[in-house]
């Protein structure tokens, strides 16, 4: 028995050829897109933004996991079906929306995870697999299945090279199928004044501010708010009175409030929590520098929303973290496991007076828009 008809699915790879009337029509399985939170469902956006811009592109279909409310407005050329919630709700409803939304010449799988179920989706409907790959999910303990899968992808992109050498470490794959596709910055970061309602808010007045901004998870606790907690005693020495600004909600927050007690900085150490979308910006520009030492980073868009706000930067030398750094030229790269030098880099940047200059012009969405073209014109329109 076929796999189409196992599911109930027959005749689902009667493609006919698409392209040639209308472009190509994509059918993109991703965690979450329009209306969603996080850098993911930010990278989505983007990415599907800019496909379904291409000239050679037809149609975008995408069915995401979650969302919150759709916008007003979606981009021309791409349509959002109803999220599904639950692993195998989700699987029938890819199978169900495949076959009603077909043909299709290309699956987009949006996340590791989800390959199994794309690679079923792709060959029901004799169609291409395009994989997307982000950070810790595609660097260790990746399954046997997830492995073989993805060596059967006709494109592989990574968010940064890092990721994309992790996965050349386990795939065997051709290296010249696995593309870095990096984040982009929203143009609403740009470099400002320091905005008088948030110095008051924060009792930054005369203060200098150093801040991270991501989620508080106990079940990562790589983003490295406790390193600057412990190097904060040392740059308090040399700059008394500055305050750690904390961006960002979860479940790991007791821990961090405990170790600010427990290290004698309580008072230099705010938890602003969730801030809304729309303030963020000026959030950024309140810093004096941006600070997340992590040690196991896919990319970093907080990264290029710092740079392009005008303030130094500071990242860790171990992970993804180093592309949106450019190697240290943008922002400084450290070992995120050492304290001393991480309180040095921190001292130094808060002596420097910031540039107030956007550094973050080569990931603007034009050059990811061109790149991103270029991929299709090369990987999705030549022969099978």
């Amino acid at each position: 028995m076929r796999v189409g008809e196992a599911v109930g699915l027959p005749g689902l790879g009667q493609r006919g050829s698409v392209m040639a009337q209308s472009g190509l029509r994509i059918l993109a399985l991703v965690t979450d897109a329009f209306g969603g939170h996080g850098g993911i469902a930010q990278y989505n956006r983007d990415f599907l933004s800019a496909l379904a811009g291409c000239d050679r592109v037809g149609d975008v279909i995408v069915l995401p996991r979650a969302a919150a409310r759709l916008p007003d407005r979606m981009p021309s050329g791409v349509r959002q079906l109803r999220p599904v919630k639950g692993r195998f709700a989700y699987s029938f409803a890819a199978l169900e929306k495949a076959r009603a939304h077909r043909p299709f010449d290309v699956v987009f799988c949006g996340h590791l995870f989800m390959l199994p179920l794309a690679a079923v989706v792709a060959k029901l409907l004799n169609a291409r697999l395009w994989v997307q790959v982000h950070g810790l999910e595609a660097w260790q303990n990746v399954p046997r299945l997830h492995r073989r899968l993805i060596e059967s992808a006709m494109l592989v992109t990574s968010v940064s090279r890092y990721t994309r050498r992790r996965v050349l470490d386990w795939a065997a794959i051709d290296p010249a199928r696995v593309k870095v596709l990096p984040n982009t910055v929203d143009p609403r970061y740009k470099p400002g004044s320091k905005p008088a309602y948030l110095i008051a808010r924060h009792a930054a007045g005369g203060r200098k501010v150093l801040m991270t901004v991501s989620r508080l998870a106990a079940s990562e606790q790589m983003k490295g708010q406790d390193r600057v907690i412990w190097a904060l005693p040392r740059v308090l020495s040399e700059h008394p009175g500055a305050v750690y600004l904390i961006v960002g909600d979860g479940d790991d927050r007791p821990r961090l409030e405990a170790l600010a007690t427990e290290t004698g900085v309580a008072e230099n150490v705010q938890f602003a929590g969730l801030v809304p979308p729309e303030e963020l910006p000026d959030y950024f520009r309140l810093a004096d520098v941006f600070v997340m030492p992590s040690t196991c980073e896919g990319f970093g868009i907080v990264f290029l929303e710092a740079m392009a706000t005008g303030i130094p930067v500071i990242g860790g030398n171990k992970d993804g973290s180093l592309d949106p750094l450019c190697d240290g030229v943008l922002g400084a790269a450290v070992d995120p496991e050492d304290d001393k030098e991480l309180a040095s880099a921190i001292c130094t940047a808060l002596a420097t007076a910031p540039a107030n200059v956007d550094r973050a012009s080569r990931f603007k969405v034009q050059a990811f828009t061109e790149y991103l073209h270029a991929l299709v014109w090369s990987k999705l329109t030549a022969p099978n």
